[in-house]
């Protein structure tokens, strides 16, 4: 038979709690120690970054953009008047003279204008012609009867000393004396008015040729302006260059205005670029510019900055000091790069990815043993396109990496391997 032990039983129960009390404890403990433990930090292949080292000295700030090759004066040549386009001898790219005919047009109406225009002028001149003659006629016919005035009056004045000789000798009257005086007299105010009347109608025949000449000039005038524009239905550039481009086709009607053409002068081209309107702020007219047509580069200088923003970016164009390479033609494509201003004692580092000019962002700078990166603030200043001035949070010599790192912004350390 059994007996009941009562304090065995108990110890029992004791002996279970203290197990269960340590277990706990342990698991706490094992719990506590884990949460302090810091996560392992990710890796990351050291031939997949770009790092750089941070650095003193001067810096050069520049921007830089895309852009093309543009004429820096492109000729447009308009319709004179109204046509029809005839024929069209030649095709954009092809150099021309200043006197090349590029398009033929015709307008028959124009043609009868002109010629119209060319039979009041000949019949206007054929006036003007006419009425000089008969000026001269009646100018003539004057003269003529001036003379005959003169004559007369020169035998009067002879008879008047006659008589007063006779009168002298006592061989003539009184009255024959006086009355050839008398005659003398009125011969002599009728030669005055002759004379008077002869230089009077000669003085007016210049103004009254001077109204049928207005006539011709202004018959001349619009006979010029119509063959003028016949001419103009040959279509010539008026400048050497190459034909740019040529907007009509055959049989197409163009009225007056209407751009036909437009030539530009191959050998005299700009850069126009597209800078980001954020980096655009800086620039200033007679900046030093360099372009890279991928066949050399050249040098130029800022020219022109649009006030405009489109699509995010403002053109500006640069004018090329330097000779253009082979291949240089309107609408190739370029790179350029302005200069913007040269720092002279600056702590700087390459650009980094995402690091914009007086920012502030968070850098993953290397250990001293190259095995661990660390992510430290950074304050960024003024930026150019490969570097960006360092205001603070970073030394001298400090290595930091510049690639894109958005896949480890969760982590302030990485592992390099």
């Amino acid at each position: 038979m059994d007996i009941a032990r009562p304090e065995e039983k108990r110890r029992r129960q004791i002996r279970q709690a203290i197990y269960v009390s340590v277990a706990l404890l342990g698991v706490v403990g094992v719990t506590a120690a884990l949460s302090r433990l810091k996560p392992a930090p990710p890796s990351v292949d050291r031939t997949t970054i770009w790092t750089d080292a941070v650095k003193r000295g001067p810096m050069l700030r520049d921007v830089r953009g895309l852009g093309t090759l543009v004429p820096e004066t492109t000729w447009t040549v308009p319709a004179a008047t109204d046509g029809r386009v005839a024929k069209r001898y030649l095709l954009p790219g092809t150099p021309v003279k200043g006197d090349t005919v590029i398009l033929g047009l015709t307008n028959p109406q124009l043609q009868e204008d002109t010629l119209e225009a060319e039979y009041q002028l000949k019949g206007a001149q054929a006036a003007l012609e006419q009425t000089k003659a008969q000026l001269q006629n009646q100018l003539m016919d004057k003269r003529t009867a001036a003379a005959q005035v003169s004559s007369q009056y020169r035998t009067a004045e002879m008879q008047k000393q006659a008589k007063e000789q006779l009168k002298t000798d006592g061989l003539a009257a009184d009255l024959d004396v006086r009355t050839a005086e008398v005659q003398a007299e009125e011969l002599a105010k009728q030669n005055d008015l002759a004379q008077k009347e002869v230089d009077i109608f000669a003085n007016s025949i210049e103004p009254q040729l001077a109204v049928q000449q207005a006539t011709v000039d202004q018959k001349r005038a619009l006979y010029e302006l119509k063959k003028s524009q016949l001419d103009e239905l040959q279509v010539r550039p008026g400048i050497d260059g190459v034909l740019q481009e040529l907007d009509v086709d055959v049989g197409q009607q163009v009225t007056q205005g209407i751009v036909l053409l437009k030539v530009a002068q191959p050998t005299q081209l700009k850069a126009a670029l597209q800078i980001a309107e954020t980096q655009a702020k800086d620039i200033q007219i007679d900046q030093k510019a360099s372009i890279d047509t991928h066949n050399g580069v050249i040098p130029g200088h800022v020219i022109r900055i649009d006030p405009a923003v489109l699509n995010g970016t403002r053109t500006v164009d640069v004018k090329l000091d330097g000779p253009l390479p082979p291949g240089a033609v309107p609408q190739l494509s370029v790179e350029g790069t302005i200069e913007i201003e040269r720092l002279v004692d600056v702590l700087y580092v390459g650009r980094p990815v995402h690091g914009d000019e007086n920012s502030k962002v968070g850098l993953f700078k290397l250990t001293n043993d190259g095995g661990e990166a660390v992510r430290v603030p950074v304050e960024l200043g003024r930026a150019s396109v490969n570097e960006v001035e360092i205001r603070g949070g970073l030394q001298v010599d400090d290595k930091v990496i510049l690639s894109d790192m958005s896949a480890e912004d969760s982590y302030d350390r990485v592992e390099l391997k």
